[in-house]
């Protein structure tokens, strides 16, 4: 799930990352390839990429008895971090597979979700949900609330809580071929020139 969407976003950012931080590449990188992940530190800014998301790391618990979804064509987590001083992006993703029906695992990330405000339900035909992100600066205006895209059909149900630059979203959705469900995991927080992620 949200893989096409993570994809895109992952690289436009590290295409961004590579042209406005060009001398991270020289600092001290830390690569660990057995939690394939690279930390990359200099006076310009913070840089992280790596495969160590987990529920945890998105500010929610996992739901009891869910696995992580079995490593196949597609990345099943992410943990994308970029801090400098005009800009921070965080995004965290983790895709789990759970033998109980789609209806209960909603009913468990609705209750979850509320910690972080107003729960909107959602729903798209196709998995890969949009995550919204406003890339304008953050110093001038007031985030956004968050809303459902499409005509809000559909067989994958997405729990949305918080606002553009700082949200939480779970997307659930039948296991296909498969009893049970399939459910991502997701955190997106953006700043602007000021604040912190």
């Amino acid at each position: 799930m949200f893989q096409s969407t993570v994809s895109r976003l992952i690289f436009v950012i590290a295409c961004a990352a590579a042209a406005a931080i060009p001398s991270l590449a020289a600092q001290d990188q830390k690569p660990d390839s057995q939690d394939k992940k690279l930390d990359v530190r200099s006076s310009l800014g913070d840089l992280h990429i790596g495969d160590d998301a987990d529920a945890r790391k998105t500010g929610l618990p996992l739901y009891p008895g869910a696995h992580l979804k079995p490593d196949g064509e597609n990345q099943n987590k992410v943990n994308l971090g970029i801090l400098t001083e005009a800009f921070g992006f965080k995004l965290v993703v983790a895709n789990y597979v759970s033998d109980d029906a789609p209806g209960k695992v909603i009913d468990f990330y609705r209750d979850k979700l509320k910690k972080y405000g107003k729960v909107l339900e959602c729903h798209s035909r196709k998995h890969g949900g949009d995550v919204d992100v406003d890339t304008d600066d953050k110093d001038s205006q007031k985030s956004k609330d968050l809303k459902c895209e499409g005509d809000n059909t559909g067989p994958v149900t997405e729990l949305k809580a918080g606002t553009e630059d700082n949200q939480h979203v779970v997307a659930i959705e039948p296991n296909d071929g498969h009893s049970g469900s399939t459910f991502a995991l997701v955190y997106v927080r953006t700043r602007g020139k000021q604040g912190d992620i």
